[in-house]
C-alpha cells in the first residue's frame, strides 16, 4: 500500500528525517510515536510532498509517487489532517468540506456517511469554520479528509489540545474508519494507549530517524521509556 524506501528529507540543507524505511499495508493502522522534535511531522509531510526535498522513494499501491506534486499525491488517494487542524476560519463549514471533494476521484458531495460520522457539522453547515471550538474544527479537519475519498489518511495528533469530551468521540471515529471502512491510518500520536488499542504497527522515531518498529504487540513499556519518557 504505503511504503518508504531510504527516505531522507531535508529543511532547506538540514536533513531532518535520515534513511526511512517504512510499509505500511492495505488496511493496516501505523502509530508513529516519538517525543517532541524528532520527526514524526517532518514525516507525514515527506509522505504528501511538503519539504523542500526529500531523497529515497515513496511508492502508494506500488507505483513510484516520489515526483508528483502535491495535489497530485492527494488525488492519488492521500488525505492528510495536519496538527493545527488547518481550517480555513472565514469559510463556512459546508465550504471547508467541499474543499476536500476536489480531490476525490469520484466527487459525491457531501457524502451522508461522513456526515453521520460528525452530526454536529449538519448542524453548523453556514457557521464560519473559526467560530467552531477546537474539537468541533477536529472533526471538520476529519470530515473534510474523508471527502477526498482516501485509501491512505495521515492524521497528526489529532487529539492535541481537545476537551476530554471529544477526545474520545475522535478516537473512536478514526478507529471506526480503520476497521469498518477499511481506510489504512497513518497516525502521529503522544497517547500511547489509544495507539495499544487502535493500531496494528508501531513505528517509534528519534532525531529523525525509525529506531524500533513492528507489530502492536511489541511496543514495550522498556521501549516507551526509552524513547518517548521526558
Amino acid at each position: 500500500m504505503l511504503e518508504l524506501a531510504d527516505v531522507d528529507a531535508f529543511y532547506g540543507n538540514s536533513r531532518a528525517l535520515q534513511n526511512i524505511n517504512l510499509r505500511v499495508g492495505a488496511g493496516e493502522f501505523l502509530s508513529v510515536l516519538g517525543r517532541n522534535g524528532v520527526g514524526k511531522t517532518t514525516l507525514m509531510r515527506s509522505i504528501l510532498g511538503l519539504m523542500d526535498r526529500v531523497t529515497g522513494r515513496l511508492l502508494l499501491d506500488g507505483a513510484d509517487i516520489s515526483f508528483l506534486r502535491t495535489d497530485q499525491r492527494a488525488k492519488a488517494g492521500i488525505a492528510y489532517v495536519p496538527q493545527g487542524r488547518g481550517i480555513l476560519p472565514r469559510f463556512t463549514v459546508r465550504e471547508n468540506l467541499m474543499l476536500g471533494t476536489f480531490a476525490a476521484r469520484a466527487s459525491k458531495g457531501l457524502e451522508e456517511w461522513v456526515m453521520e460520522l460528525f452530526p454536529i457539522l449538519k448542524e453548523f453547515l453556514h457557521r464560519p469554520g473559526g467560530n467552531l471550538s477546537g474539537g468541533q474544527q477536529q472533526q471538520l479537519a476529519i470530515a473534510r479528509a474523508l471527502l477526498a475519498q482516501p485509501k491512505v489518511m495521515l492524521l497528526d495528533e489529532p487529539t492535541e489540545g481537545i476537551q476530554p469530551n471529544i477526545v474520545e468521540q475522535i478516537e473512536e471515529v478514526i478507529t471506526r474508519l480503520n476497521r469498518e471502512h477499511g481506510i489504512t491510518v497513518v497516525l502521529v500520536e503522544q497517547n500511547v494507549a489509544f495507539a495499544r488499542r487502535s493500531s496494528t504497527r508501531f513505528a517509534l522515531l528519534e532525531k529523525g530517524r525509525v529506531v524500533a518498529k513492528g507489530d502492536i504487540a511489541e511496543l514495550s513499556d522498556e521501549l516507551i521509556h526509552r524513547h518517548m519518557a521526558v
